[in-house]
């Protein structure tokens, strides 16, 4: 599973700034969950081969006791717990405070890999203006700047290393050797998850056991379907007790992306009382951006009106319409009812997102959809696409190769995608189209 590193520190200390840099990115996804304060981002990040899960937090005042900073101090908290090392930010301009200690002896008893960033320290020398943080007894101090990018590799793999990661990447969301299908559960709290995972584990009499060495308390549960060996990625907070097993609805952000990372195939569960929220947008954003299989099921549809369902389908048209391409299910986890067609729709989503695809067929379809309808030209240039081959799987990738590519629009990719998703049938899977431009060979010569 991806890493997680959360950044930690007073008010104004540049955190955000520094979470963008990192993710290279304003358009995190936003844990605006009950019970969560809206300064609570999530986000991936990567840095050479390795990728990790970054976490902002609101400003951190740990002997806070009441009103907002306390809630603030509360989630900080939760966030720490949650990662793997945590980077404490102060302010190289503003020098050390009092709510900077206060902070670094509760990181000192938390006995969490801790690394400590000086921001703002752009054009300041490493020197004597620097020195007053080591009072803070949390080893090196690294001097940063997020808003100019300065030592932010350097902070990374110092704080990486700390972590012991393996060498060699595991190709994440890979089928196992022995075929087993990785299947993780997703969606907001109560909306279900722990009912559905009881019924398949109980009313089916699903084999099932806990898998022991899993880390940060993710359980994995295998369990036998239709003569098909599956591995249940639990979201939902799965817990044994004795030989009953017990289903917390305990919603945790970390948990649920690293499930969504780890899995082959991912079940959006909606609510069909509930509709479709902000938080459902964000989390199906987030399958999407993972690139794995997905297949929605909207539960409690037996507790809905005929008005109420009218409405559901048009919010999911509307706002998961980047998840067209997914099988959609209306079904009763606690009555179960409509369940026998998911099963069947994870199936075909796991075998379309594994689906080998010849680079002899690829290539006929391109010329026979270019022959159809041409790319606009652009300019006196108009894009000239070659050949196509397959750049991977889980998901999908097509590699498609030519000239000025560069001009290609996204209608015509999705133009292509849609050709190439018919002739396979690939159902339940995002497909990723590249364009690679053939290299001028007299580009470099005058």
């Amino acid at each position: 599973m991806k890493p997680v590193m959360a950044l930690v520190g007073r008010p104004n200390v540049g955190k955000s700034t520094l979470f963008n840099r990192l993710t290279k990115s304003r358009d995190a996804i936003v844990a605006d969950f009950a019970g969560l304060t809206r300064d609570r981002h999530y986000g991936n990040a990567k840095q050479g081969r390795y990728e990790f899960i970054v976490i902002d937090t609101g400003g951190f005042e740990p002997t806070a006791e009441t009103g907002i900073y306390s809630e603030m101090a509360k989630q900080t908290r939760q966030a720490v717990a949650e990662a793997d090392v945590v980077v404490f930010v102060v302010d190289a301009r503003g020098g050390l405070s009092a709510q900077d200690h206060d902070i670094a002896g509760y990181l000192r008893r938390l006995g969490k890999p801790t690394v400590l960033a000086a921001n703002k320290a752009e054009g300041m020398t490493e020197g004597v203006q620097l020195s007053e943080f080591y009072e803070l007894g949390l080893g090196e101090v690294n001097a940063v700047s997020a808003a100019h990018g300065q030592g932010i590799r350097s902070l990374v793999d110092t704080a990486l290393g700390l972590l012991q990661l393996p060498e060699e990447d595991e190709e994440e969301g890979a089928e196992s050797e022995d075929g087993v299908v990785k299947l993780a559960v997703a969606g907001r709290p109560n909306v279900g998850k722990s009912t559905l995972i009881n019924t398949w584990l109980g009313e089916e009499r699903l084999v099932a056991f806990d898998l022991p060495g899993t880390t940060r308390d993710a359980i994995s549960v295998p369990f036998e379907k239709g003569g098909r060996k599956y591995e249940l990625i639990d979201t939902a907070g799965l817990r044994r007790k004795g030989r009953v097993f017990e289903a917390i609805e305990k919603f945790s952000v970390v948990k649920t992306l690293q499930a969504i990372e780890s899995a082959n195939v991912v079940l959006l569960l909606l609510d069909a009382t509930q509709g479709v929220t902000d938080q459902d947008a964000h989390i199906a954003g987030y399958i999407l951006e993972s690139g794995r299989a997905v297949v929605i099921a909207v539960n409690k549809w037996d507790a809905v009106d005929e008005y109420q369902r009218e409405q559901l389908q048009r919010q999911i048209e509307a706002r998961l319409a980047f998840l067209k391409f997914a099988s959609l299910h209306l079904i009763s986890a606690k009555k179960r009812q409509g369940l026998g067609p998911v099963w069947k729709s994870i199936g075909e989503a796991h075998q379309a997102a594994m689906t080998k695809m010849p680079t002899p067929v690829l290539t006929r379809l391109l010329q026979e959809a270019v022959q159809f309808q041409a790319p606009k030209r652009s300019g006196m240039f108009r894009p000239k696409l070659r050949y196509a081959h397959q750049g991977g799987m889980n998901p999908p990738v097509i590699v498609v190769h030519g000239n000025s590519l560069e001009h290609v629009t996204d209608a015509y990719k999705r133009f292509l995608e849609g050709r190439f998703r018919k002739h396979f049938n690939l159902i339940g899977t995002p497909l990723r189209v590249e364009m690679k431009t053939s290299k001028n060979p007299y580009a470099d010569k005058e």
